[in-house]
């Protein structure tokens, strides 16, 4: 008796392994890439007066400004970064996970092809639309194939199957939608966290200037308080974009989980109406 094939679990584990080592690698270099644009291209000598980075910036210079920030500034970098290089792979990875066509269109055609009692078409159009939504249909197809096979099995039973085959493809499948979200979602208070970490080293600073004997050095005041504000901008920013993003990636894998689920229960219905 043919049965529907399984995702191959090695496979799952090896594509699960090189997920974590891109995670960890994205991690590394986006810290690496937010020094060195906070060093060198921000902390360009001609963005200061004199040539001098300990200068005050040339005026209406905001990369010299940034850099005058402090050593928070390369972190938020590193984690703004973060969240467009996550964004970015996510995208990439639910969008194969859709297939070829559109998902919404290819779960109607294959409940019209069920309608018909078109099985063979329906599998058909499965590998032909590919990805995760189109694996986990054919899963429940080819087990639908397994049961109409052997007439003597209790109707009940055998659209019980068909509905387990489908969860437990989903449950195989789902996972690697999901994989690196909870990034993004870290990333929402990291962000605010290291711009708040940012304002308050900037304050000290300020409350330093004005704590002088003396007359308070302005210029230090100054860039206190810009330190500050530019570290709050930039963790507000960061943890901005990353609840956008997070949010428009989970609307995309419930979409994808709607599409699974619709034709899971249509397979099953299909089934469960012609053996009555």
């Amino acid at each position: 008796m043919a049965n529907a094939p399984k995702t191959n679990s090695p496979a799952k584990k090896e594509s699960g392994n090189s997920g974590n080592l891109f995670a960890s690698l994205a991690i590394v270099i986006c810290f690496i890439v937010g020094y060195l644009v906070w060093q060198y291209v921000m902390g360009n000598p001609n963005n200061f007066q004199g040539g001098d980075r300990e200068n005050q910036p040339v005026p209406g210079n905001y990369a010299g400004m940034i850099y005058h920030a402090g050593v928070i500034v390369p972190i938020l970098l590193g984690l703004f970064m973060m969240v467009w290089v996550f964004a970015i792979e996510r995208f990439i990875v639910i969008g194969k996970a859709s297939g070829t066509g559109n998902v919404g269109n290819f779960v109607r055609k294959v409940q019209s092809l069920l309608k018909t009692g078109s099985i063979d078409t329906a599998i058909a159009e499965c590998d032909k639309q590919k990805g995760s939504v189109a694996n986990v249909i054919k899963a429940g197809l080819l087990k639908y194939k397994d049961v109409e096979a052997n007439p003597g099995l209790d109707a009940e039973k055998s659209a019980l199957a068909i509905q387990k085959e489908i969860e437990e493809t989903t449950a195989l499948e789902m996972p690697m939608l999901e994989k690196n979200l909870n990034v993004l979602a870290t990333l929402v208070s990291i962000g605010t966290l290291t711009g708040l970490l940012g304002t308050v080293t900037g304050m000290i600073k300020a409350f330093s200037a004005l704590a002088t004997g003396g007359a308070p050095d302005s210029a230090k005041l100054a860039n206190g308080i810009s330190e500050a504000l530019i570290n709050t901008a930039t963790g507000i920013a960061t943890s901005t974009f990353a609840i956008i993003m997070y949010n428009i990636l989970t609307a995309k894998i419930d979409k994808l989980t709607y599409s699974i689920d619709e034709a899971g229960f249509s397979i099953v219905q299909t089934y469960a109406a012609n053996h009555k």
